[in-house]
């Protein structure tokens, strides 16, 4: 694991993140909630994405700017779908009781 794609992962995610619940309201979990839930959903889904991604292509590693980019988006992508499916249900299960 590399430092910068761990952190490339956690800018997009967060920023994913407080995006997708700025875009879907049904999911907003606030500003601080969507910030911690995008940047671990980026830090996950955009190290899996980047096992995928250099397991397929039998990459040796390095870093160039093409690379952190592809992270950078990985993470935002993973960080606004995980923080719409975890607000969603949780307001789900707030509206309900």
């Amino acid at each position: 694991m590399d430092f910068a794609a761990i952190l490339a992962d956690l800018i997009g995610g967060a920023v994913g993140g407080t995006a997708g619940g700025k875009i879907l309201k049904d999911s907003d979990l606030g500003n601080i909630g969507n910030l911690i839930v995008g940047a671990i959903g980026g830090i996950g889904g955009g190290q899996l994405l980047n096992a995928l991604v250099t397991g397929a292509a039998g990459s040796a590693g390095g870093m160039d700017i093409g690379v952190l980019a592809g992270q950078l988006v990985g993470g935002g992508v993973a960080g606004a779908i995980v923080q719409i499916v975890v607000g969603l249900i949780k307001n789900k299960l707030v509206t309900r009781t």
